[in-house]
């Protein structure tokens, strides 16, 4: 069975051409799409259904740069132990804690100001991260990469805790 790159005929890289990426995913749809097969047989609808299923899973799984390098490390057989594997550097868990008493404050204070500026520099550091990130990938480092991940799911949790006390 080919995997998600193949499926599009993409490389299999972290660094991905969005443009290209939303072609070939129509492309396939094009052809795979349970429209196309209303007057087949019932095992032609079920298979055209399977295959534009796994089509959308795929589209999903690579138009996110967080998923597509979960991915990439699935596809090196690289096991990101998000559960088990806690380890951090230290400078990344002192700033942990740094962003952590800067949003206890700032819920404390109910200053809306406060929380906007920790969420702007989470994002950026978000999209700091995963650039080291691809760059690991590209080195194929590959538990560098698992590391630099679980930093990146740290930050979308934590901005959704943060984006959840905005609202």
């Amino acid at each position: 069975m080919q995997n998600h790159f193949e499926l599009f005929q993409l490389p299999q890289q972290f660094s991905l051409d969005q443009a290209g990426l939303d072609a070939a995913f129509r492309e396939v749809q094009s052809k795979v799409h349970p429209d196309k097969f209303v007057q087949a047989s019932d095992a032609e609808k079920r298979v055209a259904m399977q295959w534009s299923t796994r089509a959308n899973e795929a589209y999903q799984t690579l138009k996110k740069p967080l998923k597509r390098a979960t991915y990439l490390c699935e596809l090196q057989g690289v096991d990101l132990q998000t559960e088990s594997n806690t380890s951090m550097p230290a400078a990344f868990l002192m700033q942990q804690i740094e962003w952590r008493e800067a949003f206890d404050d700032a819920r404390t204070a109910k200053d809306q100001a406060a929380l906007f500026a920790l969420e702007s520099e989470l994002r950026a550091a978000l999209k700091l991260q995963l650039q080291k990130v691809g760059e690991a990938l590209d080195a194929k480092d590959f538990p560098l990469a698992a590391q630099q991940i679980r930093a990146c799911m740290f930050l979308e949790k934590f901005m959704s805790d943060v984006a959840a006390l905005d609202e």
